[in-house]
């Protein structure tokens, strides 16, 4: 049974009626390479997956919704310019 398990979470299908897995931010942040700071500002500009209070003091995301927005992120995007306040690309002359 838990190598049937392991077999399907390596194969990236997932039983959806088990439990979600949660993760803390120090998980979060070492999948996401980005600071804390940044990753508050995301999820409050509703850009990141919003974390859920499980007790007044600890805080974590489904990991299910953290590989969906990494899956959606648009790495190549043509028009993604820098953050506000820097220069203009050279081709917007």
């Amino acid at each position: 049974m838990i190598a049937a398990k392991q077999a399907e979470a390596q194969a990236g299908t997932t039983d959806s009626s088990g439990p979600r897995r949660m993760l803390n931010e120090k998980q979060v942040l070492q999948i996401v390479p980005v600071s804390r700071t940044t990753l508050f500002r995301l999820e409050k500009a509703g850009r990141f997956p919003r974390s859920t209070y499980i007790s007044p003091n600890r805080r974590v995301w489904f990991e299910d919704e953290i590989i969906a927005w990494q899956n959606a992120v648009d790495e190549l995007d043509p028009h993604r310019r820098r953050g506000k306040g820097r220069r203009a690309s050279l081709g917007a002359s």
